[in-house]
């Protein structure tokens, strides 16, 4: 089998992973590339990567087309052949593919890949193809709809909540590759890194890389000078203001990314997650980078230390419809149900955070979502139903560089078009023990 081929039969088993059982992006290229490592450059895993991306992100569109091209609706038993269809569709609307290799190859897929018994519709797929081929401008004109991307519930939740002038912009920001946000060690030059690793220096202390490749091959990481965190992620702590020789309590911290940064501040951090494997990935990045951390495993709801703290982060669990632009698989695994489940876990977990915290400490609560339920509606409820918390506003000063993101009532929420390239879609809120 050709590399051309082979890098779409692997974007296919990739499909199948994401779409028909639900595994993570990350977990499915992982799984798929391995078995063909040997046989694939670092440009093929480049492609694979691409096209499968631009198929999760744009699944709507592409499904949008294949309806209006088909004559018979595909059943779900021929699930597989809308997959190759979803593959050359894109390749041809919105890849830089060659007309001919984008639809050979997808031919040879229904040959060598797609289950026999759907063999017969390998003619159907070369007319279907050839046909988007000769329409092309006209399909991209009438399916020019982002908001055909995203399911229907959310949609109309980030209606409801930010307008859809600013949905229309956020869903144009999550459609490019997210470039790879890293964080150096305070006491490294910014600038001088930042031309080390060819990047671009964030106004949060932080280097953006718009081509990073793989990551542990980049100069710096053997040593431990930075570790990966999107510059979103990375205000929740600052927005702490915890100080050297301050105790925090990081909850949920793996992999461990706002544990560093409190490290790097100085503090002394108790790190606690449910997770072995995850709090594994937790210790091997304190190691790296060279940072002391208390690691704990532990059900966070179960967590009974023996004194309280001035300092608690509470980094929780959540639908992560703010991270999208990295994870597009995510809109097509969450539904309702699963934010409420969120939601549910939060409430239980805002409700331990308060109990541990000392009077006068600060509780820092961050989802990366852009649900209004797992955002200003929890905190509301939080301190309706919590007499002893109260809200400590976050103003324009402290975040003077994402100003846009302060909600009126001082809670913060970035969006993934706030600034250039894109940043994750992050709701934060600072509390106070009365």
């Amino acid at each position: 089998m050709s590399n051309e081929l082979l890098s779409r039969k692997a974007v296919f088993l990739i499909l199948e992973k994401a779409l028909n059982e639900n595994n993570t992006l990350e977990s499915s290229f992982e799984n798929v590339v391995e078995r063909f490592a040997h046989n694939l450059s670092a440009q093929d895993r480049r492609f694979i990567r691409h096209l499968t991306t631009t198929i999760l992100r744009r699944l709507g569109q592409l499904d949008g087309i294949i309806n209006r091209c088909t004559k018979k609706k595909l059943t779900d038993k021929q699930l597989p052949v809308r997959h190759v269809l979803r593959m050359g569709i894109a390749q041809l609307i919105f890849m830089d593919v060659p007309a001919h290799a984008a639809v050979n190859t997808s031919v040879s897929l229904m040959d060598k890949v797609v289950n026999k018994n759907l063999g017969y519709l390998k003619n159907s797929v070369n007319a279907i193809l050839r046909n988007v081929d000769r329409e092309r401008d006209f399909l991209i004109r009438k399916f020019n709809n982002t908001r055909l991307n995203i399911p229907h519930w959310m949609r109309d939740s980030w209606d409801q909540r930010f307008g859809q002038p600013v949905v229309k912009e956020i869903l144009s920001a999550m459609l490019g590759e997210p470039p790879l946000d890293i964080v150096l060690k305070p006491e490294l030059d910014e600038r001088e890194w930042a031309q080390k690793l060819k990047g671009e220096p964030l106004p949060t202390g932080g280097i953006r890389l718009y081509k990073a490749g793989k990551i542990n091959e980049l100069e710096g990481f053997d040593e431990g000078a930075w570790w990966v965190q999107d510059i979103a992620a990375t205000l929740p702590v600052k927005l702490m203001n915890s100080k050297h020789g301050d105790v925090v309590l990081d909850l949920c911290a793996a992999p461990g990314g706002k544990a560093a940064q409190s490290a790097a501040k100085g503090a002394r951090v108790i790190a606690v997650d449910a997770s072995e494997n995850r709090l594994r990935r937790l210790q091997e990045n304190m190691d790296r980078l060279n940072f002391e951390v208390d690691v704990v495993q532990s059900d966070i709801l179960k967590y009974q230390p023996d004194h309280k703290f001035d300092y608690i982060i509470l980094d929780a669990p959540c639908s992560s419809t703010g991270t999208i632009r990295r994870h597009p698989e995510i809109l097509h695994s969450r539904s309702p149900s699963d934010v409420k489940d969120m939601i549910d876990i939060q409430v239980k977990m805002l409700d331990h955070a308060s109990s541990l915290l000392n009077p006068g400490g600060i509780l820092i609560y961050s989802v990366c979502s852009m649900e209004s339920g797992e955002g200003p509606d929890q905190i509301k409820a939080l301190l309706e139903r919590d007499g002893s918390l109260k809200r400590e506003k976050i103003t324009k000063q402290e975040l003077s560089e994402f100003e846009q993101a302060i909600l009126e009532t001082g809670d913060v929420q970035t969006l993934p078009h706030y600034y250039e390239g894109g940043m994750d879609g992050f709701f934060i809120s600072r509390m106070i023990k009365n």
